[in-house]
């Protein structure tokens, strides 16, 4: 699945970004930031994707989630 590779990839260079960030540098919390905002719509990509390829879905009534 391309997108979640996608949404992988953003995470590890989030987490450069995040320690550069905590180790006080400014312009990396910027950039952690931006990344961040590319996970939350890779992420959404991701979800459409899923709902895009049908099949059963979980939930609270439904699914393997609710029968165990």
């Amino acid at each position: 699945m391309e997108a979640f590779d996608r949404l992988k990839q953003l995470v590890v260079e989030a987490e450069v970004e995040v320690l550069k960030g905590e180790g006080g540098n400014k312009a990396a919390k910027v950039r952690a930031r931006k990344k961040m905002q590319e996970i939350k719509n890779a992420a959404q990509d991701v979800r459409a994707g899923m709902l895009e390829a049908g099949g059963p879905e979980t939930g609270e009534e439904g699914g393997e989630a609710a029968k165990g």
